[in-house]
């Protein structure tokens, strides 16, 4: 009899499994095992994401600016050497351009593709593609100064590229899929954290009093690829998406198993998540695949994709890698000197960590909706008061200070919202189904905006000068009034409750309904 109730629940496992342990549960207990619901699985599902996933994203990021002349100077002796060929200063601006922006293109590639992997080969299959590739890449780094070819640094490049831009769409995906519903805000937070730590940790060890030197910068590209490998071994352990096996694969038994083992609890006190994938799954059975195409088409997805895809690039367009990129110049003039500069550099990397470790606590209690607009806001000031700052900064002695503060300011108001909640709010907003497509179409706006930024920023502000940052204020404030009337409250909801508040497009309002209101 036990044997036919189990093949009973394997052939028709939403339906009768949910039923099932829903009346066990009924005059059971639901005790947490563990405070807050961080069980150890998920505690290491956290640690190996954002260390072995988005860390090494964040890293080949930060890592290629300082050492940026000394591999110029590489890229020149080996083309001269090999071809015969003296590039002049503006063709080696255009190679070294080149080995830059791959690394994008290879993002914009991985986040498109992230959707389709996560579907076939599961979370965890297509995260360890994603650190295949970052290993693989770390392989063609290793080569390049060895085989004297500048060819051979593109293409590792181009797959370190794939493998941040899989990582900034699955890390989130898996992460909000795994974890109990009042940690979703703070699991969806270990994307960003990683990357801050990466980008820090790429400025440290590319100064030159690190590994930033003429014989040692092969090694400093490839200090990341541990992380990878050590990622790709604790995958196997890691259990995949309970709401992958049971909704996308129909797999109820072993989706149970796994969320047992990933809750360490009897799946006698599971009656609630399991009740719900059972709902998620009866509406994904009576719906088609779900493909980017479809996802486009569909008008009841409309809004909330154009949410995703505006926070995805608004991110970038809020200017954070030009404030970034200005604020060595700004730490000079405020006299700091050239060393001094460095380090105040580095302090605003410590301030973005800082910012992204206090955002793990801080998105369990108080709303996305909230903390998203409130940093837009104040990012906006910050920009608006940063370009005034440097047109009058040799006004007075005080005012390269006033740019400093501002940069300061900026990157710690980026942290409380525009950074961290851009990278999960696609798993919030969508349902499991259509969730892969539309948060690769969020990654692939997130990259296409920071390849825009990084091959357009220089120009603009040799045109127009610090009024460039009036640009990005102007894209950060439509970011927030747009997201200030179609924005929903998303903390402690349901995605198919929420969901459901956006199927009328642009007619419905969903911030004047319940689910947008804000909860302390």
């Amino acid at each position: 009899m036990e044997n036919d109730a189990t093949e009973i629940r394997l052939e028709k496992p939403a339906m009768i499994t949910a039923k099932h342990l829903e009346q066990r549960a009924k005059n059971e207990p639901n005790n947490e095992p563990y405070p807050g619901g961080w069980s150890p699985l998920l505690v290491l599902a956290g640690i190996t994401c954002c260390l072995g996933s988005a860390l090494p994203a964040g890293y080949n990021i930060g890592v290629i600016n300082n050492p940026a002349d000394l591999m110029k100077r590489f890229c020149n002796e080996t083309i001269e050497e090999r071809f015969n060929v003296q590039l002049t200063e503006e063709t080696l601006n255009i190679v070294w351009a080149t080995v830059v922006s791959i690394f994008l293109v290879g993002g914009v590639t991985g986040s498109l593709s992230a959707g389709w992997l996560a579907d076939k080969l599961g979370r965890r299959g297509a995260l360890a593609i994603g650190n295949t590739c970052g290993i693989i890449g770390a392989i063609f780094f290793i080569s390049a100064k060895a085989a004297n070819s500048v060819e051979i640094l593109m293409v590792g490049r181009l797959f370190v590229g794939l493998s941040g831009g899989l990582a900034t769409s699955l890390v989130p995906m898996y992460m909000t899929e795994t974890a109990p519903l009042k940690l979703r805000g703070a699991v969806g937070v270990l994307c960003q954290l990683g990357i801050t730590c990466g980008v820090l940790l790429g400025q440290i060890v590319s100064l030159d009093s690190t590994l930033g030197t003429e014989n040692s910068w092969p090694i400093m590209l490839v200090a990341f690829s541990p992380l990878c490998l050590t990622s790709l071994g604790l995958l196997f352990v890691l259990p995949e998406s309970p709401k992958y096996l049971y909704v996308i694969r129909s797999q109820g038994g072993k989706a149970i198993k796994e969320l047992s083992r990933l809750r360490n609890m009897d799946v006698s006190l599971l009656s609630n998540e399991v009740a719900s994938l059972d709902q998620e799954a009866v509406t994904a059975e009576a719906t088609e695949i779900w493909t980017i195409g479809r996802v486009v088409k569909d008008p009841s997805l409309r809004l909330p994709l154009l949410l995703v895809c505006t926070m995805q690039a608004g991110q970038q367009l809020s200017g954070v890698n030009a404030v970034f990129f200005y604020s060595n110049k700004i730490f000079q003039e405020a006299k700091l000197g050239e060393t001094g500069a460095q380090y105040a550099t580095l302090g605003t990397g410590v301030i973005n960590v800082v910012m992204a470790l206090i955002a793990v606590p801080v998105m369990s209690l108080f709303g996305r909706r909230t903390l998203f607009l409130l940093s837009c806001y104040l990012a906006v000031g910050c920009l608006t008061f940063l370009c005034f700052a440097i047109i009058f900064i040799e006004a007075a002695a005080v005012m390269p200070w006033f740019c400093m503060i501002a940069v300061l300011a900026y990157v710690l108001f980026y942290g409380l919202g525009l950074g961290p909640i851009p990278y999960f709010i696609g798993s919030e907003l969508f349902d499991v189904g259509p969730r892969p497509a539309a948060m690769a179409l969020g990654g692939v706006s997130n990259w296409g905006a920071n390849f825009i930024v990084g091959m357009g920023f220089e120009s603009v502000m040799t045109i127009i000068g610090p009024y460039s940052f009036l640009i990005f204020s102007g894209c950060t404030l439509l970011l927030a009034l747009f997201n200030r009337v179609y924005l929903p409250e998303t903390r402690g909801r349901d995605t198919m409750e929420i969901s459901a508040t956006m199927t009328k497009g642009f007619k419905s309002r969903p911030n004047y309904t319940p689910v947008a209101q804000w909860r302390p």
